[in-house]
């Protein structure tokens, strides 16, 4: 088996404050768990900007430039920007740091999907800020908005224009049918990197059977011309991401994707969950991979390409 990427979803845009007081809103915050992740063994960060103010998850450049640089500066893994952002933004606010940023790497949703939070709202009953208990209950009526038009802007402004390559995030079987689509349009370039994603709700669900039927359609698909890596929401993160390395692919990890770092027990930082799934694929035998590693194993431009 080739080296094991580790990758780190450090803040996210789907928990809120209430829900963790350790999960990082600030840009000395989201800097401190970034680094720390790295220094775990993360070899990519995932990053999303929050309003320092109140958390509020945020497309704003400002927001992004706060923390990007000192990141870059403190540690050499590679710095994976959103465009999915929050489904209340536009494509146009969800592309606007990364064009600004010209990262090495950029997150991009395969399609459009429902994207229900609101269930996480029962299970608080004291909240920081009002924009919460609203951001969460309306969610039963949103959707996450990326057409083929959409995706195929991201492509061009972001990969044809500025180099960056992307971690594409299926959240069904139908995104990786997308995904081909866009390879044969030549807008994506063989080999691919796929994140196939299990639990939020709207997409497929955290079960072993999905990830084996996941990986079938991908051999399908792509078959040499791809890599594989595995996230899952809450609960489930662990034993998907284990499952994952088992099978040859690589995992991916942070407090975007649960707040937990065993049953009951909130992670108190990134580092913590990066830390554990770095021992579990490791007792397996799996070499994990540097950032240098990760570069070249992704096809990457380079941190010096960059505008951060």
């Amino acid at each position: 088996m080739s080296k094991i990427l580790i990758s780190c979803a450090i803040t996210g845009s789907i928990h809120t404050p209430s829900m963790s007081p350790y999960l990082p809103i600030t840009p000395d915050q989201i800097t401190e768990q970034a680094v720390g992740a790295a220094e775990a063994g993360a070899a990519i960060l995932h990053l999303h900007a929050r309003d320092p103010d109140d958390g509020r998850p945020s497309a704003s450049p400002e927001h992004f430039m706060a923390f990007l640089p000192r990141i870059k500066q403190a540690t050499s893994a590679v710095l994976n920007i959103t465009t999915g952002g929050s489904a209340v933004m536009s494509l146009e606010e969800r592309l606007a740091a990364p064009k600004r940023a010209e990262p090495e790497m950029c997150s991009l949703n395969m399609g459009s999907m429902n994207f229900a939070l609101y269930p996480a709202a029962e299970r608080i009953t004291d909240w920081k800020y009002d924009w919460e208990k609203p951001f969460l209950e309306n969610s039963d009526d949103l959707v996450f908005k990326n057409t083929p038009r959409d995706i195929a802007q991201v492509l061009t402004h972001l990969g044809l224009e500025r180099g960056a390559k992307f971690e594409f995030e299926c959240y069904e079987v139908g995104h990786l049918y997308m995904l081909r689509h866009f390879m044969d349009r030549g807008l994506v370039k063989a080999p691919v990197f796929v994140q196939f994603v299990f639990g939020v709700l709207g997409g497929i669900g955290a079960d072993p059977e999905n990830l084996m039927h996941m990986k079938t359609i991908a051999d399908k698909l792509f078959g040499d011309d791809y890599t594989f890596s595995v996230l899952a929401a809450g609960r489930h993160q662990i034993p998907l991401t284990s499952m994952s390395a088992a099978l040859g692919g690589h995992v991916r990890v942070g407090l975007e994707d649960s707040l937990s770092i065993a049953r009951g027990q909130l992670a108190k930082n990134n580092a913590e969950q990066v830390a554990k799934i770095r021992r579990i694929v490791e007792d397996m035998g799996r070499e994990v991979a540097t950032p240098d590693d990760a570069r070249a194993m992704l096809g990457l431009k380079g941190a010096d390409r960059t505008a951060i």
